[in-house]
């Protein structure tokens, strides 16, 4: 997992131009300070049905998730049946364009409570290659609805 952050915090950097978060010490513990940052992080693979593969502290919170479930979770099942067509152009858009930074949609917690994300940026996870290797969010507002 430690390489995947540093994936997940070297494709923010490329995508946007800024750090995630603060970059201080070693790999590991770089990966720490990203699992337990103050922010969701989530991502998932390039599996035709997306296998989510990364989740913070938070996410797994918010998604009410071990880490187990979530990394046999099709990110799919994130949003609602009738919210999913939405998200997939939202992450069409993120393929093209390498991120988006104003994302706002309703996702869905294991149990079923609903809660609206908003100002969520999604990128592209490429590889030290430039290898796109899946897609990844993160936002730090959101509502209970």
């Amino acid at each position: 997992m430690v390489e995947w952050s540093q994936w997940l915090l070297d494709s923010y950097r490329h995508c946007l131009g800024r750090e995630l978060i603060e970059r201080v010490g070693g790999t590991e513990a770089q990966a720490h300070a990203l699992f337990t940052a103050p922010m969701v992080v989530v991502s998932h693979g390039t599996q035709a049905d997306p296998i989510l593969n990364y989740g913070s502290q938070l996410a797994l919170t918010l998604w009410e998730m071990t880490w187990e479930q979530l990394v046999q979770a099709p990110s799919r099942l994130t949003a609602e049946p009738v919210n999913r067509e939405e998200r997939e152009r939202m992450l069409e858009r993120a393929r093209a364009k390498g991120y988006l930074d104003d994302y706002r949609g309703v996702r869905i917690s294991r149990t079923g409570r609903r809660f609206l994300i908003e100002q969520a940026v999604v990128w592209n996870v490429i590889d030290p290659a430039g290898h796109r290797q899946g897609q990844a969010a993160t936002f730090s507002r959101w509502t209970f609805l």
